[in-house]
């Protein structure tokens, strides 16, 4: 089982950048010019911290996709 806090969300903020950013941080972890390359940055963190849940957002705000990631450690 993971834990909740390294759930991870994709979206793109007013500015058009795609942010990857933890679920229970107060701060994006990385800022991306495309939603593709946000989402692989979420998917390697994800993996190697011990896994967890990826909802990834479209331009709209809605949820696209969701993924669980396993860890690789």
């Amino acid at each position: 089982m993971h834990a909740k806090g390294s759930d991870r969300t994709v979206f793109q903020r007013e500015d058009g950048k795609w942010v990857n950013k933890r679920n229970d941080a107060d701060k994006v972890s990385t800022v991306h010019a495309t939603q593709r390359e946000a989402e692989e940055a979420a998917r390697e963190m994800l993996a190697v911290q011990g896994g967890g849940e990826l909802t990834v957002k479209g331009p709209d705000g809605m949820v696209q996709s969701k993924h669980t990631i396993a860890s690789r450690r």
